[in-house]
């Protein structure tokens, strides 16, 4: 999953983008509202952190624009303002969640895995395709009963795959949800991560769920779906 984090802190930036690439997200950042409205229209970001006080355009004005601009991706706000009207301004800015500094890491990551379930038909928490298993609040994958062991890299590929069962999963997409503008990857490095998956998620399994469609991409196959 790929993140936007719009915060002006370069410390708390810093900070936050360092536990979010050990959580295996990719992370972009930006310092300011222009930059960081300019940014998220550049990407296809599964949720953008905005943070409210911002030099040059402030996190309400660029929430806005980003919604009169028809961006559906999740907006977490952060703002050192906890009054009830600051709150209720930052949702009706088209906001979807709105975090008070301070904070603790472990309630933004769960607030994230929340905004992330949002349009996902399994709301429970885990994500379950056939007998595969994956709990993103702990980073376990399980094949029916055998835990699985995944580099964080592969294991942000096939949270995407799950969260997208039976569409077709294309090259680009998935550098553009899982590399972020600082990475500098090889053109096969998606195909490699792929059959490491493989190996590890279908290859000791009757039931092959991993699908290569010729010519254009991937699928995860959900047969419950099949049928």
């Amino acid at each position: 999953m790929r993140i936007l984090l719009i915060e002006d802190n370069r410390r708390l930036s810093d900070s936050l983008r360092a536990t979010l690439l050990e959580d295996g997200y990719a992370v972009d950042t930006a310092y300011d509202g222009v930059e960081g409205e300019d940014m998220a229209l550049l990407a296809p970001y599964d949720v953008i952190i905005l943070d409210v006080m911002l030099p040059k355009r402030d996190g309400i004005e660029v929430c806005r624009s980003l919604r009169d601009q028809k961006m559906a991706a999740p907006i977490l706000m952060l703002t050192a303002r906890d009054g009830l009207d600051d709150r209720v301004l930052g949702l009706d800015s088209g906001a979807d969640d709105y975090l008070v500094k301070p904070f603790e890491v472990k309630e933004l990551r769960a607030r994230l895995r929340a905004l992330l379930r949002r349009d996902s038909v399994n709301k429970s928490g885990s994500l379950v395709i056939d007998n595969l298993r994956l709990d993103p609040s702990t980073h376990y994958v399980w094949r029916g009963e055998t835990p699985l062991d995944l580099t964080a890299k592969e294991y942000a590929l096939l949270e995407y795959m799950m969260r997208n069962p039976n569409r077709l999963i294309t090259r680009e997409m998935v550098t553009a949800h899982l590399w972020d503008y600082d990475q500098t990857i090889a053109s096969n490095v998606v195909d490699v991560y792929i059959r490491r998956l493989r190996r590890k998620v279908d290859d000791p399994y009757p039931v092959k769920l991993i699908e290569t469609v010729r010519g254009a991409g991937y699928r995860l196959r959900d047969p419950e779906k099949e049928r």
